[in-house]
């Protein structure tokens, strides 16, 4: 490793979580190929969305914990 790759990598790990993974996310994505991209884009549009139903009280959540033992009961796991 290089000590500009170490003084970047350093410098990184002194950032909050939320920073931190926006930088790992960036990162990780730039070594996928293109094709990811738009998938990506495509899911934050969806995500967008969705909040934005959630927000608008169009929609309602479900606990988790509670679809999950309605889906027990239902198919038996």
């Amino acid at each position: 490793m290089t000590q500009k790759t170490e003084q970047v990598l350093a410098d990184a790990l002194r950032l909050d979580a939320n920073a931190r993974a926006l930088i790992a996310e960036t990162l990780l994505e730039s070594l996928d190929g293109e094709s990811d991209a738009e998938v990506s884009d495509a899911w934050r549009t969806e995500i967008l969305r969705r909040a934005a139903e959630l927000d608008s009280g169009a929609v309602t959540a479900l606990d988790g914990d509670q679809v999950m033992r309605e889906l027990r009961a239902k198919y038996g796991r």
